[in-house]
């Protein structure tokens, strides 16, 4: 009996020690979703599958995340799946801001409400984006204002592409254009690699995307990066001087990636998730994997990641507006 009381007491004792652990633990999910709206092998992809394997073992998830793209409309479709999916948050959206504040200026119709059918989780990392030219552009082009001033000489080439129509990287194309005088026709595009591709291949002039999704041809010599989006220079290409360094100061712009989580999930699992991001995102690994895409890791809470939406929001609007730019356009 005395024996018997005393491994009671003892169990008790360890059971009150580490309760907090194990009851998270215990709410932890066997495994999560995490959906981007971009083809494999790019940023969001990139982004959702190096955060995606540190979450395991955390409050949140048991295992590693599984990562699904679901490619389309500009990352709409992607959006439409986790505003559909159980609000229990198990599955998360990653996806450029561009979705959430920037489209519903130009979709009428648009099918989701970035502010009343997503919560916000974590921002995971910021970009910039570029302004790049392929074989197409002689190689005297070295500058925006070399570029602006060949596609006004070669009107039927003077094209560029971007991941998807009412992307980030097409407005500040288009607001190049519109600026200049110069009628730059834009190619939307599933993604930013096919885009990038057709340049290479010589169908395609120039692009607009993400800078990390230039820098491998970029350096390898195959493209050439004419400018940058960001307020400095970035550390990937510190010999490329932004659009501001070259006279376009209005091109200013750096996004933001973030994980949303369907509207109604539980405070508590969003904090979970919140955490476990935050804590992926301080891994070296992590931090140096995206980095290789031109990626900056960088994690937030979700009050400031909701705050930056409506900020966005509000800028984007007059801006969609100058531009004239509408889904149906």
């Amino acid at each position: 009996m005395g024996n018997r009381r005393q491994f009671l007491a003892s169990a008790a004792a360890i059971g009150a020690a580490g309760s907090f652990p194990l009851a998270a633990f215990a709410q932890a999910f066997e495994q999560v979703k995490i959906v981007n709206g971009f083809p494999a092998g790019g940023t969001a992809d990139t982004t959702s599958r190096r955060v995606g394997e540190k979450l395991g073992g955390t409050a949140y998830t048991r295992n590693a995340a599984v990562v699904e793209n679901r490619p389309g409309a500009g990352g709409r479709i992607a959006c439409d799946t986790v505003k559909a999916a159980a609000p229990d948050g198990s599955t998360l959206l990653l996806t450029p801001y561009s979705c959430m504040a920037i489209y519903p200026h130009i979709y009428r119709t648009l099918s989701y409400d970035p502010f009343r059918d997503f919560v916000t989780v974590s921002m995971a990392a910021v970009m910039t984006h570029a302004l790049t030219v392929g074989p197409m552009v002689p190689a005297s082009v070295r500058t925006v204002r070399d570029f602006l001033a060949w596609a006004r000489a070669n009107p039927d080439k003077a094209n560029y592409g971007t991941p998807a129509a009412g992307s980030t990287p097409h407005f500040l194309a288009a607001l190049l254009g519109l600026g200049s005088g110069v009628d730059l026709k834009h190619v939307p595009y599933r993604g930013s690699l096919p885009a990038v591709t057709d340049m290479i291949g010589g169908t395609l002039a120039a692009t607009s995307t993400p800078t990390g999704d230039a820098l491998a041809n970029h350096k390898a010599g195959k493209i050439r990066i004419l400018a940058t989006s960001g307020s400095q220079r970035t550390p990937f290409t510190p010999e490329v001087p932004t659009y501001a360094e070259q006279g376009f100061p209005e091109l200013t712009t750096e996004e933001w990636f973030g994980f949303y989580a369907p509207a109604r999930t539980p405070a508590s699992v969003v904090a979970n998730a919140n955490a476990a991001i935050n804590q992926a995102l301080k891994d070296r690994g992590v931090v140096e994997s995206l980095a290789t895409f031109g990626l900056v890791a960088q994690g937030s809470t979700a009050a400031e990641m909701d705050r930056s939406q409506r900020d966005e929001h509000q800028r984007w609007g007059p801006l969609v507006k100058r531009v004239g730019f509408t889904a149906e356009s």
